[in-house]
């Protein structure tokens, strides 16, 4: 029974460590609250603009936004909104933001305004560069 219960334990253990491996996205708040969010936390928005129809965006979701390291990094350094373009808030921050493409990264301060973006696909190692070039407020 005490194998049983360890075991138990362990798998329980792994299962809630898979589940916060990752990129945390919010999906459900209105953009407004994130952008006060964004001012409390002095903390860049990172907005991954996707339609469900597309094969990079679905490709970056299997193989980058899912990988531990890279979790590690956006959780901690930014609040990330998965945003479809074509639902909700989607096509009005998509005109505004000027989202041609999907998928596009933008990351936005505070005040609305956009740090940085870039397109397409990329690695995961890539993808973390991404995000240190827009901490640095530079563009590439």
């Amino acid at each position: 029974m005490k194998i049983a219960y360890t075991l138990f334990c362990a798998l329980f253990f792994l299962s809630l460590q898979a589940q916060d491996a990752g990129i945390s996205f919010e999906q459900d708040r209105p953009f407004a609250q994130l952008l006060e969010q964004a001012q409390q936390e002095d903390k860049l928005i990172f907005v991954d603009a996707y339609a469900t129809w597309c094969g990079p965006c679905r490709m970056m979701d299997r193989s980058v936004f899912n990988q531990e390291e890279v979790g590690r990094f956006y959780n901690a350094n930014f609040i990330n909104l998965k945003l479809d373009v074509e639902k909700g808030e989607g096509p009005t921050l998509a005109r505004q933001y000027r989202v041609r493409a999907m998928p596009t990264y933008i990351f936005i301060n505070g005040d609305g305004e956009v740090v940085h973006t870039a397109m397409g696909a990329m690695t995961a190692s890539r993808f973390l560069e991404l995000g240190e070039t827009a901490l640095q407020g530079r563009a590439r």
